[in-house]
């Protein structure tokens, strides 16, 4: 990679993982990485770890649960929205309906060609996907309007089933780049890369993150846990209100779902939300939601509580009922 790091992936401008594309698809530039500066000329790896550095970010002591989410606002409204696969006008959404208030977890389950994935995708803007109808609504403002990277540094954040590599690019710069965009959007002061290490410090200890892996390229040569704890490490520096977590078991043994369900529990707040698309109950005995959603067709066929996940996973989705 050239040392401008001019770089052009398929992703937002959080994202490192928007799958990879064909060549003719469209091709989101990655904003943030072109507003780096000397930070690439940096070797992170021999700064001190100063996990209690005072720039470090305190995460909120309130917990989702000590409010009351049927009076808290709410961050994101989904109406009636429909959507298709963009080269081949398949319509695969059709009329998907979600209310998220703040301090709320919720969970979509349901077969696999349900449309949940898409769902998750449509949301952050994916090029695969064009939307045909409905209205979505992020913290008040017109969502659809929005770029992909708007939408990221709107507070909007997706972690995928399978992330992309991105080869030159190390975790420590994706991260401060990323960073530094969302507090500009924030109008906040950005910070140094020697600020950005410390910063980050107390965000590996929750995901049980060894300092080396900032030195390395994003999800360059990592297994398949290291890549969902990589994930959600972005999700802890950037603090996004809403995060979507697409099949973040997947592929992971207990001890691993373990700790990346304990960090995505110690990131909740009585100020951001959850949606977790998963197949298994398993995932909610570690992270408990307040809403269960079952998509069926493009649709959300019905919500209620962890008692309907806990009866599909004894009895399967000839269980639920319309």
């Amino acid at each position: 990679m050239a040392t401008s790091l001019q770089c052009q992936v398929p992703c937002t401008a959080r994202f490192s993982s928007f799958k990879t594309a064909p060549s003719n698809s469209r091709s989101i530039t990655l904003t943030a990485l072109g507003r780096l500066t000397s930070s690439c000329h940096i070797n992170y790896h021999h700064q001190p770890l100063m996990t209690k550095a005072s720039l470090s970010v305190e995460l909120p002591t309130t917990s989702a649960k000590d409010i009351d989410s049927d009076s808290s606002k709410i961050l994101l409204e989904v109406k009636d929205l429909t959507a298709v696969i963009a080269e081949t006008k398949q319509q695969i959404l059709k009329g998907v309906n979600l209310v998220m208030r703040e301090g709320e977890v919720h969970a979509v389950m349901g077969k696999n060609g349900s449309g949940k994935s898409t769902f998750s995708k449509v949301l952050v803007g994916h090029p695969d996907y064009e939307v045909t109808g409905g209205t979505v609504i992020f913290k008040g403002e017109n969502l659809l309007d929005m770029s992909p990277e708007e939408r990221s540094l709107a507070g909007l954040f997706m972690s995928f089933q399978s992330p992309v590599e991105i080869p030159g690019v190390s975790n420590i710069d994706f991260l401060h780049m990323a960073y530094n965009a969302r507090q500009q959007k924030l109008g906040r002061p950005e910070v140094d890369p020697f600020q950005i290490y410390q910063i980050i410090g107390q965000k590996l200890e929750l995901v049980k993150m060894d300092s080396n892996f900032l030195n390395r390229n994003v999800n360059e040569g990592f297994s398949g846990g290291e890549k969902k704890r990589n994930e959600i490490l972005q999700l802890a520096v950037l603090g996004a209100e809403v995060a979507i977590l697409d099949e973040i078991d997947s592929g992971l043994d207990v001890d691993a779902l373990q700790d990346v369900a304990k960090a995505i529990n110690g990131l909740l707040t009585a100020h951001n939300s959850v949606l977790m698309v998963t197949h298994y109950q398993r995932l909610l005995d570690y992270i408990k939601p307040k809403y269960v959603h079952i998509m069926e067709d493009g649709r959300i066929i019905k919500t209620g509580d962890v008692s309907i996940a806990k009866l599909l996973d004894k009895e399967g989705y000839k269980a639920i009922a319309l």
